[in-house]
């Protein structure tokens, strides 16, 4: 079947017909399915099959071992699909550059202090190298900005409402559980035994959710766990949560940790939750605001960035 005469090497290059083949033979490969490739590429099973088949006879190669059940690559094949993989995936990432270099301009996003702190510029790198045109212009602060005076394209919110007047969607959701250092656990015995609290500092975050938060982080913790030692305790209030973490981490209290901020302090040992099964979930969320009907194409392409990484974190967390 597969001779010197059909061989693609005698000085011809791959035509378009074998270039549409090759695109097929990359999902079958990727899958080591027939089945699943016609799945992707809304075909039936026989067409992929016609179509490896063909391919495998005009580069008279034999790209996949068959048997009853299932289709393995051969090592020809397994060298085909590498070099078809990286070309595929060269080309991709060819298009998305110059697509990201055509969309250049600058882009103001407004954010609270903590989550812009603790989480979004530990990211923004990779939206920078993605589009490298974009000027990003970030500011920060507790209020909820006026979009029209101060030049905002996109802010970041935490709260349970969201601005009526504006174009909302959700991108996180948020967990607290109380976080101090593990000299400060030691010196109170905390381990487990939540009723040592008493006798602690509380770090609280006098602006959780808005200018009137107080103590509410803290007291919507405790009322969920009918948790009532508090009243007895000491505070030191602050209005942004990362100093609050901050102060943790140096000894000064027990602060209210939001996870998704402090995973990076519980990984290298800086912070512990003395309380492991007593976190609840915020009916706070975060969300990203814009004004209605902006169909800017740097704000569309920020906040589908700022999905991504939520989902790749969220991937990332799976067992």
């Amino acid at each position: 079947m597969y001779t010197q005469d059909n061989v693609i090497s005698n000085n011809k290059r791959l035509n378009s017909f074998q270039l549409s083949k090759m695109h097929t033979f990359e999902v079958a490969a990727r899958h080591c399915s027939f089945s699943l490739a016609a799945e992707e590429l809304s075909m039936t099973p026989s067409a992929i099959s016609h179509r490896i088949n063909a391919l495998e006879s005009e580069l008279g190669i034999l790209l996949f071992k068959r048997s009853h059940r299932k289709i393995e690559l051969t090592k020809e094949g397994e060298r085909i699909y590498i070099a078809v993989k990286s070309s595929f995936s060269s080309l991709n990432q060819e298009i998305l550059e110059v697509k990201s270099n055509e969309i250049s301009g600058e882009l103001t996003v407004y954010s609270r202090p903590s989550f812009a702190q603790c989480w979004l510029v530990t990211r923004i790198a990779g939206f920078q190298k993605q589009y490298p045109a974009i000027s990003l212009n970030i500011l920060t602060g507790n209020e909820n900005i006026n979009f029209h005076g101060h030049g905002i394209d996109v802010a970041i919110y935490f709260d349970e409402k969201q601005p009526s007047k504006l174009y909302c969607q959700d991108i996180m959701t948020e967990t607290i559980v109380p976080v101090c250092s593990p000299e400060y656990a030691e010196e109170f015995d905390l381990i487990g035994k939540i009723n040592n609290l008493s006798q602690c500092t509380l770090l609280h975050d006098n602006q959780a959710w808005g200018y009137d938060s107080n103590t509410d982080e803290w007291a919507l913790w405790a009322n969920n766990f009918n948790i009532n030692c508090l009243a007895s305790s000491a505070s030191i209030r602050f209005d942004r949560s990362d100093l609050a973490v901050i102060a943790a981490m140096n000894n000064a209290g027990v602060a209210m940790g939001r996870e998704s901020l402090i995973s990076n302090q519980i990984k290298r040992g800086e912070l512990i939750k003395p309380f492991l099964d007593k976190k609840i979930l915020c009916p706070q969320r975060y969300y990203v605001a814009t004004l209605p009907n902006n169909k800017n194409t740097k704000i569309e392409l920020f906040i589908e960035w700022l999905k991504n990484e939520v989902q790749n974190e969220e991937f990332s967390r799976m067992p």
